[in-house]
């Protein structure tokens, strides 16, 4: 296929059970207010497979072979026959805001030096005040890459990325990459998105993520799943700087995990000294630092503003903000610990509702072994 007639976009999801978020995802592909070329739906087999769903869904389906990889393997094998200008990876369980891949083009259009743009994902509705905490998190994000501009990592829920830049990370890899050399994401690599950010940032892209280009992601529903997913978004990013070394790109992610055993150090010591304190008998409210504890709540407040009256009074409370800060650092410390024991914190997804109505759990993927098939019976997405 010449450059010409190549397709701006298309379309890549993997999906391993989420055959019920499969609809609601790809309508946000059909809603967009400027058409797609192609939606593929990668795909492993078996009862849980979604293949079935996506195909009446009019998508085209790959479904992975020998695949071990999980979502990067799976995704590696979707890309190989991928043919388009630019690829939007989007997962099974997110959806897009209409103007996402207008805005995303246009960014790219305009700024050469753009390897890919980023969606800022935000939660769905939250059921509880665990999932609230969460979306008021996700929200603060929002805000923080809206003020400043930079963005930490290119979120795997939906991300536009030049196909040249795919190519030229699949290349450099097993040289000035981890992985082994044709793959675009490192198999080894259990948060493939920010393994990713780093090598398109090591061959010298840049990255954006506009807040315009909003993607609403599911939230995790209980201590449990909370507890795994953040595990394995911390152990991961401590497993991809190890492999990259301290270099230019690295040196502001070693800051930034330093930054986290700071403050972990620091929220210990302080209810520490607040309970010895209370403990003796010796506990005084100075006027000076009341105040400066006003200005911070003040601040907590204004940056959920816009997650209505929920996340607003939980930020005035404090103590919930607080209690979800300790446990996401209880996360952070687990995540170290097994970094330094060189154990995995392996893959974990919440439960799905199935077609018949039950649940299952995602689990690492393990295809037959025989050459992918991309079904030619599959009709194409129709996205316009």
């Amino acid at each position: 296929m010449s450059a010409a007639t190549l397709p701006r976009v298309v379309v890549v999801v993997p999906a391993h059970d989420e055959a019920a978020a499969l609809p609601t995802t790809l309508a946000s592909v059909r809603a967009q207010t400027r058409p797609v070329g192609r939606g593929v739906v990668v795909s492993g087999r078996g009862a849980g497979a979604p293949g079935g769903t996506a195909r009446r869904l009019g998508a085209d389906v790959v479904e992975t072979v020998g695949n071990t990889g999980r979502k990067a393997g799976a995704l590696n094998q979707a890309l190989r026959g991928v043919e388009a200008e630019n690829v939007l990876v989007l997962d099974a369980d997110t959806t897009i805001a209409p103007t996402f891949v207008e805005d995303g083009l246009a960014l790219l259009d305009a700024r050469p030096e753009l390897g890919a743009v980023g969606g800022v994902f935000r939660g769905t509705p939250p059921r509880s005040m665990l999932e609230q905490l969460q979306s008021d998190e996700y929200e603060r994000y929002g805000v923080q890459i809206d003020v400043t501009g930079r963005t930490s990592v290119l979120t795997g829920t939906a991300a536009l990325v030049r196909t040249e830049a795919l190519r030229a990370v699949a290349a450099a890899r097993g040289d000035r990459l981890p992985g082994r050399r044709g793959d675009v994401y490192d198999v080894g690599a259990i948060t493939e998105d920010s393994e990713l950010t780093l090598a398109l940032r090591t061959l010298g892209y840049e990255l954006a993520s506009p807040v315009r280009m909003s993607c609403t992601t599911e939230l995790m529903p209980t201590c449990r799943d909370l507890h795994r997913q953040r595990v394995r978004w911390y152990k991961g990013m401590l497993d991809n700087l190890h492999a990259y070394g301290f270099t230019r790109v690295t040196a502001r992610y070693v800051g930034q995990q330093a930054m986290l055993v700071l403050s972990t150090l620091m929220l210990a010591s302080l209810l520490v000294l607040t309970a010895l304190t209370v403990v003796a008998g010796t506990f005084r409210v100075v006027p000076a630092w009341l105040a400066v504890g006003g200005v911070l709540v003040l601040e907590r407040v204004v940056t959920v503003w816009r997650n209505g009256p929920r996340g607003r009074l939980l930020a005035v409370l404090v103590l919930p903000e607080l209690l979800y800060d300790l446990f996401l650092q209880a996360a952070f410390v687990r995540a170290c610990f097994l970094a330094a024991t060189s154990r995995d914190a392996g893959w974990h997804h919440v439960a799905h509702a199935t077609a018949s109505g039950s649940a299952t759990e995602d689990a690492p993927e393990t295809a037959p072994a025989s050459s992918i098939e991309n079904s030619e019976s599959s009709k194409q997405l129709t996205l316009t």
